[in-house]
């Protein structure tokens, strides 16, 4: 092997995959609808069957190891069929794996005996019964579950006893089935009785690198403002959270007045208002996303604080404010960014929060008496003076510039 065939093999790849979800529905007829529904009925049994297996067993989340022990046993029990059974056990694994990825982001909080908090990082164990799948859905695989027909102009669909043919809602969609976008395993729901089948779609896009880096932005977010927004060009962005905090107390007040008749139809009300009120700040923060990455382009550096372990309890707030801050979707939004960022060749990096709130941008002095929470301003001794969520944002993005110089861990020290 000569020099250029060794330069050539540990050359950085230039492309790198992309995915997103592309939500089609579907047009069943009734009796479609009712193959459709046994299918999925079928599938939810199987995914609890092995989810109280994985519960009962120390929680194996190997795929491979759960099919050598459970397929065979599946196969005979159900009326699944044999691509279908596979795709039961990568389901119920990713939704362990979430599960354990949201309890390491909410670490358990108590004092010591010191008086001094303590965090302590949640697995799996913590959690009391198995999960449990209770909606209609059923996995399906691109090309043996599903296919396109007749110029991707007809979806064939596989049900318990035979493949079905149906019309679907096709606008925009024909830009994916070409040479570009490869299509996967597709997630079919029926919500309030219209069928969906969502279809992760996969393209290589340009790789991301620091050194075509157009613009570094930091990001607070919070309540009073959703975002606090500080870009390299010294200007600062503040994205209002008044109506959305007046909203949401309507909400809260509603679910309250609903909450109190304590009634089987109230149960019903509440599940969808929820839904509802879901349904709206996934929307914020689809807008919100959508608007920072068409702002500043590609090749752009968005950097979050990294807000695991870190509380909002604060005893001098009332319950309500609180709840507000419980409910608030921070990682929705984080997530929402960056797969809008790296479809636009940018990227998404989140850094320690530790003194973001309390360092001075212009001295370095780090001091959480000069931030008062009153006033939300920020004053220090030698003179500089801003609004609070404009000194975590300005912080944030100066971490993000010391990223793209070389630290891999840029973080503020006392």
């Amino acid at each position: 092997m000569n020099v250029e065939e060794i330069n050539n093999e540990t050359e950085a790849p230039t492309k790198v995959p992309f995915t997103k979800t592309i939500k089609l529905r579907l047009y069943p007829d009734s009796d479609q609808a009712r193959s459709l529904e046994e299918m999925c009925e079928e599938y939810r049994k199987v995914c609890n069957y092995v989810s109280e297996y994985i519960f009962n067993n120390d929680f194996e989340l190997r795929p491979l190891k759960l099919n050598k022990l459970l397929y065979y046993d599946l196969r005979s029990k159900y009326n699944l069929g044999s691509q279908m059974t596979q795709s039961v056990f990568r389901t119920v694994v990713a939704r362990y794996k979430t599960l354990e990825s949201q309890l390491a982001q909410k670490p358990y909080k108590y004092k010591d005996e010191n008086g001094k908090w303590q965090f302590e990082k949640r697995t799996l164990h913590w959690i009391e019964k198995p999960i449990y799948f209770a909606r209609i859905q059923a996995d399906l695989v691109h090309g043996s579950n599903y296919s396109f027909l007749n110029n991707g102009t007809i979806i064939s669909l596989t049900t318990l006893n035979k493949r079905t043919k149906m019309s679907f809602a096709k606008r925009h969609f024909g830009s994916y089935l070409n040479n570009v976008w490869t299509l996967g395993t597709g997630k079919l729901v029926r919500l309030k009785k219209i069928w969906y089948l969502h279809i992760p779609v996969t393209k290589n896009i340009d790789v991301f690198t620091k050194e075509n880096v157009s613009h570094v932005v930091g990001i607070d977010r919070g309540l009073r403002f959703l975002a606090t927004i500080y870009d390299d060009h010294k200007k600062t962005t503040f994205i209002s959270g008044k109506q959305i905090a007046y909203k949401r107390h309507r909400f809260l007040e509603t679910r309250r007045q609903i909450q109190s008749k304590n009634t089987r139809a109230a149960k019903r009300v509440l599940k969808r208002l929820s839904g509802r009120e879901n349904r709206w700040m996934s929307d914020i923060n689809h807008r919100i996303s959508k608007t920072l990455v068409q702002t500043y382009g590609p090749n752009t550096l968005f950097v979050l604080e990294d807000l695991t372990g870190v509380s909002f309890d604060n005893l001098n707030k009332s319950k309500e404010l609180n709840n507000n801050i419980r409910s608030w979707a921070f990682y929705q939004l984080e997530q929402f960014l960056i797969y809008k960022a790296h479809e636009n060749q940018s990227e998404v990096i989140k850094v320690n929060a530790q003194y973001t709130s309390q360092r001075c941008p212009k001295c370095g002095i780090t001091n959480k008496d000069n931030r008062h929470h009153d006033t939300h301003e920020y004053v220090c001794s030698c003179g500089y003076h801003s609004n609070d969520d404009r000194i975590g944002a300005m912080n944030i993005q100066l971490l993000g510039t010391k990223w793209i110089s070389g630290e891999k861990n840029p973080v503020f020290k006392k």
